[in-house]
Order: structure tokens, then C-alpha cells, then sequence
């Protein structure tokens, strides 16, 4: 079990995430996904637990990290309900009470769903750590550092 705290230094009780938005997150990651964001929409919507927003520099990045999350959400059977894209500037995979959105930076900007999702408590969801080798000099790396 995972547990994070809300940003902006609110004091409350330790909050329990599903593993599958933290393999979300590391799929996200192992993409090079830029600004990803976790927002815990439980205390506002009925029909939605979390929206996971990142941003991909290029259509062809926001490909690869669609398909990864896809990919590893599958086999660790989870399908998502459905795709919304694949667009240039916004991919939107729904896996019931999660969203994954995933945007072009000026989609991101001009939609501001952080805006208007304000009320939603916005979490701090760290990729999962993990070594890999850097083949240019053969050496370990941490994900989170690379």
C-alpha cells in the first residue's frame, strides 16, 4: 500500500493511493513524461477517484507514453474502459475511477484541468525508484535521478 501526502504542506492523515496509479506514474515515467500531477478527486465527484495529468514534449512522445501505459496496465490486468486519441495535443485513457490524461503543453495550458479541478486535492506521487544501466558508461541510475 502507498501512502502520500497532499501538497501545499496540508496537515492530514496520510492518504492510501491505489497501486494502479502509482503504475500509472512509473509508465508515465519511463517515458519521459514532463510535470505529472495526481489529483485525488474522492471528496468531489462521485463517479471519479483520480485524475493523472502529464504533459509529452511531442506527438510521438505522447504516443509512446500512451502505449505504455496501456501496455503495463495490461499486463497487470487492468483495460482501460477507453482511448480517447490518439491526438496531437490530448490523449485521454479512462480506467473507470481513474483518468489518465495525457497533453501536449499548450493543450495542458489552454484546458488548465488543475484549474478547474481546484477543489480536488492535489497529491505528490513520486515514480517508483528503480536501477537500470546506463549503457554510455556502464554504470547504475536511479529512474528518478536519469
Amino acid at each position: 500500500m502507498l501512502y502520500l501526502q497532499p501538497l501545499g504542506g496540508l496537515d492530514i492523515s496520510q492518504t492510501d493511493i491505489p497501486q494502479r496509479v502509482q503504475d500509472i506514474i512509473d509508465a508515465l515515467d519511463d517515458k519521459r513524461a514532463v510535470n505529472i500531477k495526481t489529483m485525488d478527486l474522492r471528496a468531489v465527484s462521485e463517479s471519479l477517484s483520480f485524475f493523472i495529468v502529464s504533459t509529452g514534449e511531442s506527438s510521438l512522445q505522447l504516443k509512446a507514453m500512451q502505449d505504455n501505459v496501456k501496455d503495463d496496465l495490461k499486463a497487470k490486468g487492468h483495460q482501460a474502459v477507453g482511448i480517447e486519441g490518439p491526438s496531437e495535443r490530448w490523449v485521454l485513457m479512462d480506467y473507470g475511477d481513474i483518468v489518465v490524461h495525457i497533453m501536449s503543453a499548450e493543450a495542458r495550458e489552454f484546458y488548465d484541468l488543475e484549474g478547474l479541478w481546484a477543489d480536488a486535492k492535489l497529491l505528490e506521487v513520486e515514480p517508483t525508484p528503480v536501477e537500470r544501466p546506463d549503457h554510455a558508461t556502464d554504470r547504475v541510475t536511479d529512474r528518478a535521478t536519469a
